[in-house]
């Protein structure tokens, strides 16, 4: 209790430092894999994607960020049992943020698509483990999550894989591909801003004083959607195409078509990435400051300071502008070759799998889902069209990155402990 009382603002600063140290390997790792495959594709180059990613994710990071950042705050550990030790939970977290931006550092610098998720967890795993024991880690929680793991990549494979066969019935497959695609690629945006606005309306904007029901919300949702179809359907029938274009590759119009759509999908992963994603920087933060402001008492639930979500927002931009075109510039071309038809279906999987989870809380891997779409489309090709090779280091990635970020956590643990004692 003295500790927290004689250096509660000190803690809070050290606990901010390192939560937007955290926020910018975020933004420099796995904002990189979001919009790695607008890249992959060259429907956006590395300075648009940039820009559209640090509008959107600030936006997602905001006005949706708030449902997941209770669930890694207070649902993987049990913070009634540091009831006795307040020190100990603050002194876990700040040495979480500090382990996990160390983590994702290395993997930037190296090109790794690692999660972010992962390395949280792992970390306030690891300090709880060495601080109160294994009673303090809620294990069937934690199983929900690692079990999301499994499921969202397989989810969101599934998704691409249907959209992907859609897009080819539908548009390729027809007499004049061209004439389909204008007919058709403003039903698939009606679909990608009915699923980030439904999610966002219903359950990410009740901390910024917007409680909207569900007819209200399904009402505006519509509506939005609707106008978002029917200004791109006219944008792409008033565009030019030159049909010189079809004779070196005949669907080269189309994915001229598909092009413009990947814009509209790479605003909505950003913003889906936003809002799962700055969870994992500022919910350690938040649980910092909750204690810290209530002089060592551990609340069940508190609120989000009004300046944590912004500070995760500005971290994840700085980091995605300084060092995101590492791995941004390799996601998108390694697992499987991506066209914008493909690149579009991998990229609404993952954006609908995504939005959802983080509306119902549940903090899952950005990275693992989007791998898992991309894989979906290249299994409507054939097995033959994935690098199992590049697959393969990517999944040892995602293994190693558990224990690194509890290893980590559990040296800066002691060592801030050892500095404060």
């Amino acid at each position: 209790m003295d500790i927290i009382a004689n250096y509660g603002t000190l803690l809070i600063l050290i606990a901010a430092a390192f939560g937007f140290f955290m926020a910018w390997g975020i933004g420099a790792n796995d904002v990189a894999n979001a919009m790695g495959t607008s890249v992959g594709t060259r429907s956006l180059t590395i300075k648009q994607a940039i820009i559209i990613a640090m509008v959107f994710e600030f936006a997602g990071a905001y006005l949706a960020g708030g449902e997941v950042t209770a669930t890694i705050k207070d649902g993987i550990i049990d913070s009634a049992a540091y009831a006795g030790h307040p020190d100990l939970l603050v002194f876990g977290m700040i040495a979480s943020l500090l382990a996990s931006g160390t983590w994702l550092l290395v993997a930037s610098y190296f090109g790794w698509p690692v999660s972010t998720t992962h390395t949280i967890i792992g970390a306030i795993i690891g300090f709880a483990l060495v601080s109160l024991g294994s009673s303090a880690v809620h294990w069937s929680k934690v199983g929900g999550i690692v079990g999301s793991w499994v499921v969202t990549p397989a989810l969101s494979g599934l998704l691409a894989y249907f959209i992907f066969i859609s897009v080819q019935r539908l548009i390729f497959n027809a007499d004049k591909p061209l004439a389909a695609a204008k007919r058709y690629v403003p039903a698939y945006i009606f679909m990608t801003v009915m699923v980030i606005c439904l999610v966002t309306l219903q359950k990410g904007l009740k901390h910024v004083g917007l409680d909207m029901s569900n007819t209200e919300s399904l009402v505006l949702s519509t509506g939005l959607s609707l106008a978002s179809a029917l200004l791109c359907g006219f944008y792409i029938k008033r565009k030019q195409y030159d049909s010189e274009d079809d004779k070196s590759m005949q669907y080269t119009n189309v994915e001229k078509v598909f092009g413009i759509l990947m814009i509209v999908t790479a605003c909505a992963m950003a913003f889906a990435h936003g809002s799962n994603d700055v969870a994992n920087a500022i919910g350690p933060l938040s649980a910092v400051v909750s204690i810290v402001q209530s002089s060592g008492e551990i609340a069940a639930k508190s609120s989000i300071a009004w300046w944590i979500l912004p500070l995760g927002g500005v971290g994840i931009v700085i980091g995605l502008a300084s060092m995101g075109h590492k791995v941004m510039a390799t996601v998108g071309t390694g697992i499987t070759h991506l066209t914008p038809s493909r690149g579009f279906a991998a990229q609404l999987a993952t954006a609908a799998t995504v939005v959802i989870a983080s509306g119902t809380g549940l903090p899952i891997s950005t990275t693992q889902t989007l791998v898992g779409a991309v894989m979906g489309v290249g299994l409507a090709r054939g097995i033959a069209a994935l690098n199992l090779n590049v697959l393969r280091n990517i999944v040892i990635s995602w293994v190693v990155t558990l224990p690194a970020g509890a290893i980590l956590a559990i040296v800066f643990f002691y060592i801030i402990q050892w500095c404060f004692n």
